[in-house]
């Protein structure tokens, strides 16, 4: 008789263990391991989707042996989704696309699959919504309906079996969480489920040349939900970003076996459902008519495009013991360091000040060339000095107050040119030889400089 293969697993962080304990030592958590029963060995040896892609005839080769053919790619009909996969979709990939509820994951995948399905065979398996539901929403946004075949459906065991018979060419899972197994013997969207069915998904696009795009719920604090394994066995990772609030909402990919990561796509939310912003910069650099101090304008480096964001700062004499460091969109523990560098460094003491931070238009920036950008807006702020319009800031900054370059120093300020600014203090590396037409460029080796440069 077959043996049922029975294992303990974390719900916290999806660690195996082959005995029951009170505490996982993974993630320390207690009464967190539950027993899950994965079913038959010798079933899964019989499963007709049990291997990759290749693997019934496997064979060693050497790097020079291997096809070096470009691997097709998929249009998805926006350029700014096309561009956060690295060119379109890739045949038979596994895609993971996060984001808050209302973000419009859902609204993005029926578009697209909406268009492809005019051109090739693609279905849309819905798991959390009813068909009438989806259909009432494609209704609304106007798309063509004649085309894209449906699924309401939760087993990934007929998923794939519904997907032998019709042979689609794209496949979108909605949403992941709410799939399960047969197999696995504990309830959908726990970790084991979550784990059992993004690998059993995955192997299957690999073996049959089907690309399948999964949506993943997030947790309170952004990430995705459910085991990290999950983000490890597919092959791009891309997360919906935007309040609901906002119209705008930003594409972003953190992980991409067949293109640059961090790439960046901005989308606008309308009656019709999602429109493409071709010049991002434009939109985030809707400034007010008045100048005001303490607002300056940075060139930030999105994966394989330079972005022009405005950065405000508001320094206001605190009222409290213990003064507010805010930051909204940038990292508020480099803030905090930049405050000390300020201090050593530029001779500005502002332990009694509260200090506000925030990137327009919703946008993260991770990169460190916003340092100098975030310094002379500071000091603009507390000293009430009202920089120029046209004036544009990047640059990296060290602890011994020294400005170090940034890469693409270049490409940035052409972009800046493009948008009609004629100033930038840049670090003194990233000066180019021949500066963009109309455009003056101050380079700084130092914060003092800096701080020269800008009275």
């Amino acid at each position: 008789m077959a043996k049922n293969k029975t294992a303990y697993v974390c719900n916290e962080c999806g660690q195996d263990f082959p005995r029951w304990q009170g505490q996982c030592s993974a993630c320390h958590e207690w009464n967190t391991i539950t027993e899950v029963r994965l079913g038959a060995v010798t079933a899964a040896k019989g499963n007709k989707f049990s291997g990759y892609a290749g693997s019934s005839g496997s064979s060693v080769q050497t790097l020079d042996q291997i096809d070096l053919n470009e691997v097709p790619r998929i249009a998805t009909g926006f350029t700014e989704f096309d561009r956060v996969l690295g060119g379109g979709i890739v045949a038979g990939s596994a895609i993971l696309i996060g984001g808050h509820p209302g973000a419009g994951k859902s609204t993005l995948l029926l578009q697209t699959l909406c268009s492809l399905a005019q051109t090739m065979p693609a279905l849309y398996v819905t798991g959390e919504e009813s068909l009438q539901q989806v259909a009432m929403r494609a209704h609304r946004l106007g798309l063509p309906t004649d085309k894209l075949k449906m699924l309401s459906e939760t087993s990934v065991d007929v998923i794939c079996e519904i997907a032998l018979r019709e042979k689609p060419k794209i496949i979108v899972i909605d949403s992941i969480q709410v799939m399960h197994i047969s197999d696995v013997q504990s309830s959908p969207g726990s970790v084991a489920q979550v784990r059992e069915s993004a690998a059993f998904l995955t192997r299957f696009a690999k073996q049959n040349d089907i690309a399948i795009i999964m949506v993943g719920h997030v947790t309170k604090d952004g990430s995705l939900a459910g085991p990290k394994v999950l983000e490890h066995c597919i092959d791009c990772s891309v997360m919906f970003e935007g309040d609901t609030d906002s119209r705008y909402r930003t594409l972003r990919s953190h992980k991409n076996r067949f293109g640059a990561i961090n790439e960046l796509g901005v989308f606008a939310m309308t009656e019709k459902g999602l429109r493409e912003v071709a010049n991002p910069s434009a939109i985030f650099l809707s400034r007010a008519d008045e100048a005001a101090p303490g607002s300056v304008v940075m060139v930030v480096w999105e994966g394989t495009r330079p972005l022009l964001v405005e950065l405000q700062v508001l320094v206001d004499q605190s009222i409290v013991g213990h003064p507010r460091r805010i930051a909204v969109g940038t990292d508020a523990n480099r803030l905090a360091m930049l405050l000390a560098v300020m201090h050593r460094h530029g001779g500005l003491q502002m332990s009694d000040q509260d200090v506000f931070v925030n990137v327009v238009g919703g946008v993260k920036v991770s990169e460190t060339s916003a340092d100098l950008t975030l310094l002379l807006s500071m000091v603009s702020s507390f000293r009430s000095i009202v920089l120029p319009r046209d004036l544009v800031v990047f640059g990296e900054v060290g602890l011994s107050g020294e400005i170090r370059p940034v890469p693409n120093g270049t490409e940035r300020l052409i972009e800046a040119a493009k948008h009609g600014f004629t100033r930038a203090i840049v670090p003194k590396a990233n000066v180019p030889k021949k500066a963009p037409p109309g455009m003056s460029v101050v380079g700084v080796a130092k914060l003092s400089e800096a701080l020269d440069a800008l009275v």
